[in-house]
Protein backbone atom coordinates (compact mmCIF):
# COMPACT_ATOMS: atom_id res chain seq x y z
CA UNK A 1 0.00 0.00 0.00
CA UNK A 2 2.00 3.39 -0.95
CA UNK A 3 1.87 6.37 0.63
CA UNK A 4 -1.10 8.22 -0.84
CA UNK A 5 -3.28 5.68 0.13
CA UNK A 6 -2.51 5.68 3.60
CA UNK A 7 -3.11 9.47 3.68
CA UNK A 8 -6.77 8.73 2.27
CA UNK A 9 -7.38 5.98 4.73
CA UNK A 10 -6.65 8.65 7.52
CA UNK A 11 -7.84 11.89 6.10
CA UNK A 12 -10.86 13.02 8.03
CA UNK A 13 -14.06 12.15 6.29
CA UNK A 14 -17.50 13.35 7.22
CA UNK A 15 -19.92 10.24 7.97
CA UNK A 16 -21.53 8.17 5.16
CA UNK A 17 -25.12 9.17 5.88
CA UNK A 18 -24.04 13.50 5.69
CA UNK A 19 -22.45 12.70 2.16
CA UNK A 20 -25.70 10.58 0.74
CA UNK A 21 -28.06 11.61 -1.09
CA UNK A 22 -31.42 12.68 0.54
CA UNK A 23 -33.09 12.18 -1.73
CA UNK A 24 -35.96 9.97 -1.73
CA UNK A 25 -35.61 7.08 -4.18
CA UNK A 26 -37.96 4.77 -5.84
CA UNK A 27 -38.82 2.60 -3.38
CA UNK A 28 -39.98 5.42 -1.33
CA UNK A 29 -43.17 5.34 -3.37
CA UNK A 30 -42.05 6.90 -6.95
CA UNK A 31 -42.79 3.74 -8.82
CA UNK A 32 -45.56 3.28 -10.79
CA UNK A 33 -48.21 0.92 -9.01
CA UNK A 34 -49.29 -2.06 -10.62
CA UNK A 35 -52.45 -2.58 -13.22
CA UNK A 36 -55.02 -4.54 -12.68
CA UNK A 37 -57.14 -6.55 -14.48
CA UNK A 38 -60.65 -3.83 -14.43
CA UNK A 39 -63.06 -6.70 -14.37
CA UNK A 40 -61.58 -7.65 -11.36
CA UNK A 41 -61.45 -4.08 -9.66
CA UNK A 42 -65.11 -3.89 -10.85
CA UNK A 43 -66.98 -6.96 -9.37
CA UNK A 44 -66.99 -6.81 -5.97
CA UNK A 45 -66.15 -9.70 -3.35
CA UNK A 46 -69.50 -9.91 -1.83
CA UNK A 47 -71.41 -10.47 -5.26
CA UNK A 48 -73.05 -13.66 -4.28
CA UNK A 49 -73.42 -15.57 -7.40
CA UNK A 50 -69.56 -15.08 -7.66
CA UNK A 51 -68.38 -16.17 -3.98
CA UNK A 52 -71.36 -19.58 -5.15
CA UNK A 53 -69.03 -19.95 -7.91
CA UNK A 54 -65.86 -20.16 -6.46
CA UNK A 55 -67.55 -22.05 -3.33
CA UNK A 56 -68.97 -24.68 -5.74
CA UNK A 57 -65.33 -25.09 -7.54
CA UNK A 58 -63.71 -25.34 -4.34
CA UNK A 59 -61.60 -22.25 -4.44
CA UNK A 60 -60.27 -21.76 -1.00
CA UNK A 61 -60.05 -17.69 -0.87
CA UNK A 62 -63.41 -18.37 -2.00
CA UNK A 63 -64.82 -20.69 0.24
CA UNK A 64 -63.02 -17.98 2.91
CA UNK A 65 -64.08 -15.31 2.12
CA UNK A 66 -68.09 -16.75 2.09
CA UNK A 67 -67.93 -17.76 5.35
CA UNK A 68 -66.51 -14.51 6.64
CA UNK A 69 -69.49 -12.84 4.88
CA UNK A 70 -72.29 -15.28 6.71
CA UNK A 71 -70.36 -14.70 9.65
CA UNK A 72 -70.48 -10.73 9.60
CA UNK A 73 -72.68 -9.12 11.82
CA UNK A 74 -72.93 -5.81 9.70
CA UNK A 75 -76.18 -5.49 8.84
CA UNK A 76 -75.55 -4.55 4.99
CA UNK A 77 -73.92 -8.04 4.69
CA UNK A 78 -77.15 -10.00 6.50
CA UNK A 79 -79.02 -9.81 3.12
CA UNK A 80 -75.94 -10.75 1.08
CA UNK A 81 -75.42 -13.59 2.97
CA UNK A 82 -79.25 -14.77 2.93
CA UNK A 83 -78.61 -14.83 -1.08
CA UNK A 84 -75.18 -16.85 -1.08
CA UNK A 85 -76.99 -19.67 1.46
CA UNK A 86 -80.27 -19.69 -0.96
CA UNK A 87 -77.78 -20.06 -4.05
CA UNK A 88 -75.84 -22.66 -2.40
CA UNK A 89 -78.71 -24.69 -0.20
CA UNK A 90 -79.37 -27.31 -2.89
CA UNK A 91 -75.89 -28.69 -3.10
CA UNK A 92 -75.60 -29.24 0.98
CA UNK A 93 -76.24 -31.98 3.36
CA UNK A 94 -74.71 -34.38 2.48
CA UNK A 95 -71.82 -34.53 4.33
CA UNK A 96 -71.66 -36.43 7.67
CA UNK A 97 -71.47 -33.88 10.20
CA UNK A 98 -69.91 -34.78 13.74
CA UNK A 99 -69.86 -32.64 17.18
CA UNK A 100 -67.35 -33.28 19.24
CA UNK A 101 -66.83 -32.47 22.82
CA UNK A 102 -64.62 -33.23 25.89
CA UNK A 103 -63.26 -32.27 29.26
CA UNK A 104 -60.52 -30.20 29.05
CA UNK A 105 -57.23 -31.45 28.84
CA UNK A 106 -58.93 -34.82 26.49
CA UNK A 107 -57.29 -33.77 23.45
CA UNK A 108 -60.05 -33.06 21.18
CA UNK A 109 -57.52 -30.79 18.35
CA UNK A 110 -54.99 -33.53 18.45
CA UNK A 111 -57.84 -36.94 18.06
CA UNK A 112 -59.17 -34.38 15.31
CA UNK A 113 -55.79 -33.98 13.60
CA UNK A 114 -55.30 -37.94 13.66
CA UNK A 115 -58.82 -39.24 12.60
CA UNK A 116 -58.71 -36.25 9.81
CA UNK A 117 -55.37 -37.43 8.42
CA UNK A 118 -56.51 -41.52 8.35
CA UNK A 119 -60.05 -40.24 6.95
CA UNK A 120 -57.81 -38.44 3.61
CA UNK A 121 -55.85 -41.70 3.32
CA UNK A 122 -59.06 -42.93 2.49
CA UNK A 123 -60.37 -40.27 0.14
CA UNK A 124 -62.67 -38.07 2.29
CA UNK A 125 -62.61 -34.31 2.26
CA UNK A 126 -62.41 -33.31 5.77
CA UNK A 127 -63.61 -29.51 7.30
CA UNK A 128 -62.79 -28.32 10.74
CA UNK A 129 -64.56 -25.99 12.49
CA UNK A 130 -63.08 -24.90 15.56
CA UNK A 131 -64.80 -23.27 17.53
CA UNK A 132 -63.00 -20.95 20.51
CA UNK A 133 -63.82 -19.16 23.52
CA UNK A 134 -64.17 -15.37 23.27
CA UNK A 135 -63.19 -13.67 26.11
CA UNK A 136 -65.47 -11.69 27.59
CA UNK A 137 -63.76 -8.72 29.40
CA UNK A 138 -62.00 -7.89 25.65
CA UNK A 139 -64.05 -9.58 22.84
CA UNK A 140 -61.01 -11.39 21.75
CA UNK A 141 -59.95 -15.11 20.98
CA UNK A 142 -57.01 -17.13 20.68
CA UNK A 143 -57.93 -18.82 17.77
CA UNK A 144 -54.97 -21.06 18.27
CA UNK A 145 -57.04 -24.38 17.04
CA UNK A 146 -54.80 -25.02 13.91
CA UNK A 147 -51.51 -24.53 15.81
CA UNK A 148 -52.78 -28.09 17.73
CA UNK A 149 -53.18 -29.62 14.08
CA UNK A 150 -50.48 -28.74 12.52
CA UNK A 151 -50.39 -32.13 9.98
CA UNK A 152 -53.63 -31.85 9.03
CA UNK A 153 -53.54 -28.45 8.66
CA UNK A 154 -51.18 -28.64 5.94
CA UNK A 155 -53.55 -31.27 3.42
CA UNK A 156 -54.61 -29.69 0.56
CA UNK A 157 -57.87 -31.68 1.35
CA UNK A 158 -58.90 -30.03 4.52
CA UNK A 159 -60.18 -26.88 5.24
CA UNK A 160 -59.66 -25.83 9.28
CA UNK A 161 -62.18 -22.49 9.99
CA UNK A 162 -60.87 -21.70 13.79
CA UNK A 163 -64.09 -19.18 14.94
CA UNK A 164 -64.64 -16.73 17.86
CA UNK A 165 -67.61 -18.39 20.32
CA UNK A 166 -68.97 -15.09 21.14
CA UNK A 167 -71.66 -14.24 23.12
CA UNK A 168 -74.67 -16.03 22.12
CA UNK A 169 -75.72 -19.51 22.01
CA UNK A 170 -73.52 -21.10 24.72
CA UNK A 171 -70.14 -20.52 23.28
CA UNK A 172 -71.20 -21.48 19.49
CA UNK A 173 -70.54 -19.11 16.80
CA UNK A 174 -74.31 -18.20 16.19
CA UNK A 175 -73.19 -18.92 12.60
CA UNK A 176 -71.59 -22.30 12.73
CA UNK A 177 -74.39 -24.09 11.07
CA UNK A 178 -74.13 -21.60 8.04
CA UNK A 179 -70.33 -22.36 7.88
CA UNK A 180 -70.89 -25.58 7.40
CA UNK A 181 -73.16 -25.57 4.69
CA UNK A 182 -70.90 -23.52 2.90
CA UNK A 183 -68.13 -25.81 3.52
CA UNK A 184 -70.57 -28.72 2.56
CA UNK A 185 -71.04 -26.76 -1.15
CA UNK A 186 -67.66 -26.86 -1.14
CA UNK A 187 -67.62 -30.69 -1.46
CA UNK A 188 -66.12 -31.56 1.89
CA UNK A 189 -67.79 -34.93 3.04
CA UNK A 190 -67.06 -35.09 6.43
CA UNK A 191 -67.68 -31.80 8.86
CA UNK A 192 -66.29 -31.75 12.42
CA UNK A 193 -67.61 -29.60 14.76
CA UNK A 194 -65.46 -29.11 18.27
CA UNK A 195 -66.39 -27.18 20.64
CA UNK A 196 -65.31 -25.01 23.33
CA UNK A 197 -66.81 -27.29 26.13
CA UNK A 198 -68.08 -24.35 27.83
CA UNK A 199 -71.49 -23.70 29.34
CA UNK A 200 -74.25 -24.57 27.06
CA UNK A 201 -72.27 -25.19 23.81
CA UNK A 202 -72.19 -28.92 24.17
CA UNK A 203 -76.12 -28.59 23.59
CA UNK A 204 -76.14 -26.27 20.65
CA UNK A 205 -73.30 -28.45 18.63
CA UNK A 206 -75.54 -31.29 19.70
CA UNK A 207 -78.42 -29.59 17.79
CA UNK A 208 -76.70 -28.78 14.58
CA UNK A 209 -74.78 -32.64 13.90
CA UNK A 210 -75.57 -35.84 13.22
CA UNK A 211 -73.42 -37.70 15.64
CA UNK A 212 -72.11 -35.99 18.84
CA UNK A 213 -68.57 -37.44 19.91
CA UNK A 214 -67.74 -37.23 23.32
CA UNK A 215 -64.05 -37.43 24.33
CA UNK A 216 -62.88 -38.09 28.19
CA UNK A 217 -60.03 -39.60 29.88
CA UNK A 218 -59.01 -42.17 32.01
CA UNK A 219 -58.34 -40.62 35.76
CA UNK A 220 -58.11 -43.13 38.79
CA UNK A 221 -61.14 -42.58 40.86
CA UNK A 222 -61.92 -39.17 39.04
CA UNK A 223 -63.28 -40.69 35.60
CA UNK A 224 -66.90 -39.21 35.76
CA UNK A 225 -65.97 -36.11 37.58
CA UNK A 226 -66.40 -33.26 35.19
CA UNK A 227 -68.64 -34.98 32.62
CA UNK A 228 -72.50 -33.62 33.27
CA UNK A 229 -75.10 -36.45 33.25
CA UNK A 230 -76.93 -34.01 30.51
CA UNK A 231 -73.79 -33.78 28.34
CA UNK A 232 -73.70 -38.16 28.78
CA UNK A 233 -77.15 -38.15 27.20
CA UNK A 234 -76.64 -36.39 24.50
CA UNK A 235 -73.67 -37.97 23.56
CA UNK A 236 -74.04 -40.85 20.73
CA UNK A 237 -70.70 -42.25 21.16
CA UNK A 238 -68.08 -42.04 23.74
CA UNK A 239 -63.97 -42.35 23.57
CA UNK A 240 -61.53 -42.62 26.43
CA UNK A 241 -58.70 -40.61 24.52
CA UNK A 242 -55.19 -40.92 25.39
CA UNK A 243 -54.90 -45.03 25.82
CA UNK A 244 -51.92 -45.68 25.48
CA UNK A 245 -48.42 -46.54 27.45
CA UNK A 246 -49.48 -47.18 31.05
CA UNK A 247 -52.57 -45.37 31.01
CA UNK A 248 -54.02 -47.89 28.32
CA UNK A 249 -55.40 -50.44 31.41
CA UNK A 250 -56.56 -47.09 33.28
CA UNK A 251 -58.22 -46.54 29.98
CA UNK A 252 -60.19 -49.70 29.68
CA UNK A 253 -61.27 -49.24 33.19
CA UNK A 254 -62.75 -46.09 32.48
CA UNK A 255 -64.88 -47.25 29.58
CA UNK A 256 -66.23 -50.06 31.24
CA UNK A 257 -67.17 -47.41 33.98
CA UNK A 258 -68.77 -45.24 31.88
CA UNK A 259 -71.17 -48.15 30.31
CA UNK A 260 -72.33 -48.95 33.11
CA UNK A 261 -73.05 -45.45 34.72
CA UNK A 262 -75.24 -45.26 30.68
CA UNK A 263 -77.34 -47.98 31.64
CA UNK A 264 -77.94 -45.72 34.97
CA UNK A 265 -78.53 -43.07 33.28
CA UNK A 266 -80.95 -44.37 30.95
CA UNK A 267 -84.44 -45.43 32.37
CA UNK A 268 -85.20 -47.24 29.00
CA UNK A 269 -84.27 -51.19 28.67
CA UNK A 270 -84.95 -50.62 24.54
CA UNK A 271 -83.02 -47.74 24.48
CA UNK A 272 -79.56 -47.73 22.25
CA UNK A 273 -76.94 -47.15 24.38
CA UNK A 274 -73.90 -45.59 23.34
CA UNK A 275 -71.04 -47.38 22.13
CA UNK A 276 -67.90 -46.78 24.66
CA UNK A 277 -64.59 -46.96 23.01
CA UNK A 278 -60.89 -46.65 23.87
CA UNK A 279 -58.65 -44.28 21.36
CA UNK A 280 -55.07 -42.94 21.24
CA UNK A 281 -54.05 -39.89 19.10
CA UNK A 282 -50.47 -40.86 19.94
CA UNK A 283 -50.41 -44.35 18.33
CA UNK A 284 -53.62 -44.17 16.31
CA UNK A 285 -55.08 -47.67 18.25
CA UNK A 286 -58.35 -47.18 18.47
CA UNK A 287 -59.48 -44.30 16.01
CA UNK A 288 -61.24 -46.90 13.38
CA UNK A 289 -63.39 -47.81 15.37
CA UNK A 290 -64.34 -44.49 16.77
CA UNK A 291 -65.15 -43.24 13.11
CA UNK A 292 -67.00 -46.84 12.31
CA UNK A 293 -69.07 -46.32 15.18
CA UNK A 294 -69.78 -42.74 13.98
CA UNK A 295 -71.21 -44.26 10.73
CA UNK A 296 -73.22 -47.11 12.28
CA UNK A 297 -74.76 -44.14 14.22
CA UNK A 298 -75.77 -42.50 11.56
CA UNK A 299 -76.66 -46.07 9.48
CA UNK A 300 -79.51 -46.00 11.91
CA UNK A 301 -80.97 -43.01 11.73
CA UNK A 302 -81.44 -42.94 8.14
CA UNK A 303 -82.50 -46.73 8.54
CA UNK A 304 -85.43 -46.12 10.83
CA UNK A 305 -86.25 -42.37 8.54
CA UNK A 306 -85.13 -40.34 11.67
CA UNK A 307 -81.63 -38.69 9.66
CA UNK A 308 -83.78 -36.39 7.62
CA UNK A 309 -86.41 -35.79 10.87
CA UNK A 310 -83.46 -35.42 12.77
CA UNK A 311 -82.36 -32.32 10.44
CA UNK A 312 -85.49 -30.88 10.46
CA UNK A 313 -85.82 -30.69 14.00
CA UNK A 314 -82.64 -28.96 14.09
CA UNK A 315 -83.59 -26.18 11.53
CA UNK A 316 -86.67 -25.59 13.61
CA UNK A 317 -84.85 -24.82 16.76
CA UNK A 318 -82.23 -22.99 15.31
CA UNK A 319 -84.67 -20.62 13.77
CA UNK A 320 -85.76 -19.23 17.58
CA UNK A 321 -81.98 -19.55 18.50
CA UNK A 322 -80.93 -16.79 15.81
CA UNK A 323 -84.59 -15.01 16.59
CA UNK A 324 -83.19 -15.06 19.93
CA UNK A 325 -79.91 -13.71 19.29
CA UNK A 326 -81.28 -11.55 17.20
CA UNK A 327 -83.15 -9.36 19.18
CA UNK A 328 -80.27 -9.57 21.98
CA UNK A 329 -78.20 -7.78 19.66
CA UNK A 330 -81.07 -5.30 18.87
CA UNK A 331 -81.24 -4.39 22.21
CA UNK A 332 -77.58 -3.59 23.09
CA UNK A 333 -77.80 -0.95 19.86
CA UNK A 334 -81.23 0.41 20.68
CA UNK A 335 -80.69 4.02 21.04
CA UNK A 336 -84.26 4.55 22.90
CA UNK A 337 -82.76 2.07 25.57
CA UNK A 338 -79.53 3.04 25.95
CA UNK A 339 -81.22 6.57 26.91
CA UNK A 340 -83.24 5.53 29.40
CA UNK A 341 -80.76 2.45 30.60
CA UNK A 342 -79.10 3.71 33.32
CA UNK A 343 -81.72 5.88 35.18
CA UNK A 344 -83.66 2.80 35.13
CA UNK A 345 -81.11 0.50 36.39
CA UNK A 346 -80.48 3.42 39.16
CA UNK A 347 -84.21 3.26 40.27
CA UNK A 348 -83.93 -0.57 40.25
CA UNK A 349 -81.00 -0.86 42.49
CA UNK A 350 -82.64 1.78 44.65
CA UNK A 351 -85.86 0.33 45.00
CA UNK A 352 -87.80 3.07 43.43
CA UNK A 353 -88.65 0.79 40.88
CA UNK A 354 -89.20 -3.08 40.49
CA UNK A 355 -87.51 -4.77 38.05
CA UNK A 356 -91.51 -5.71 36.40
CA UNK A 357 -91.81 -2.25 35.61
CA UNK A 358 -88.63 -1.49 34.22
CA UNK A 359 -88.41 -4.34 31.97
CA UNK A 360 -91.93 -3.02 30.52
CA UNK A 361 -90.31 0.74 30.03
CA UNK A 362 -87.48 -0.65 28.26
CA UNK A 363 -89.55 -3.32 25.90
CA UNK A 364 -91.87 -0.28 24.77
CA UNK A 365 -88.53 1.94 23.97
CA UNK A 366 -87.75 -1.15 22.56
CA UNK A 367 -90.53 -1.47 20.45
CA UNK A 368 -90.30 2.07 19.32
CA UNK A 369 -86.81 1.79 17.63
CA UNK A 370 -87.80 -1.78 16.34
CA UNK A 371 -88.63 -0.44 12.15
CA UNK A 372 -85.02 1.20 12.31
CA UNK A 373 -83.46 -1.79 13.67
CA UNK A 374 -85.09 -4.17 11.31
CA UNK A 375 -85.32 -2.44 7.95
CA UNK A 376 -87.37 -4.36 5.35
CA UNK A 377 -85.48 -6.65 3.22
CA UNK A 378 -86.48 -8.36 0.19
CA UNK A 379 -87.38 -11.95 -0.27
CA UNK A 380 -86.55 -14.44 -2.80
Amino acid sequence: MNQQSMDEMTEDKAPLYLRSDSTPGRQYGDAVPPRRDPAVVKRPRTDPEFLADQVLAGDRGGIARAITLVESSKPSHHAVAADLLRILRPHTGKAVRVGITGVPGAGKSTFIDSLGRRLIDQGHRIAVLAVDPTSAKTGGSILGDRTRMGELAQSEHTFIRPSPAGAHLGGVARTTRESMLVLEAAGFDVVLVETVGVGQSEVAVAGMVDTFLLITLARAGDQLQGIKRGILEMADVITVNKADGEHEGEARVTARELSIAMKLISSDPHAVRPPVLTSSSLTGKGLDEVWQAILAHRARLEEAGELDARRARQQREWLWALVHGELEDALRTSGSVSAIRAGLEADVESGELSALEASDAILRAFAADAPSLWPERKHH
